[in-house]
């Protein structure tokens, strides 16, 4: 019961230095925007909303202007399930990447989750 009241106002702190600490997105052309939105159209960022290392894959989306679907998988038992499932473990952040021929890659740990987006979506010049 305290642990559960302690990790509680833990994951408050971390929301709001989130919020406190959120870089401005860069602001892109409308053809650029749709370029890097294609490229990111098949992943989906699963997270644990207080979770430190997803708020630094957030913070990384939002300073790339990277727009992914966020999947809270602690709040939604369904994305929970996938997660498991598919992903073969209940680990956050993972980043499921779809290709375009519908292979699906699950990628764990907020490094190279970030690292992977900085290899594979091109912002145009």
């Amino acid at each position: 019961m305290i642990f559960e009241g302690l990790r509680w106002i833990i994951g408050r702190g971390v929301l709001a230095y989130e919020k406190m600490t959120a870089p401005e997105p860069p602001v892109y052309s409308m053809e650029q925007q749709a370029a890097i939105d294609a490229q990111t159209q098949g992943l989906a960022l699963y997270e644990f909303k207080a979770c430190p290392f997803c708020m630094k894959v957030r913070k990384e989306l939002r300073r790339k202007g990277f727009n992914v679907e966020l999947r809270d998988a602690k709040r939604n038992p369904a994305w929970g399930d996938e997660l498991r499932e598919e992903g073969g473990k209940y680990q956050t952040p993972c980043l499921k990447i779809t290709s375009g021929d519908s292979q699906v890659e699950w990628l764990y740990e907020s490094d190279d989750i970030i690292d992977w987006l900085g290899k594979n979506i091109v912002i145009q010049a």
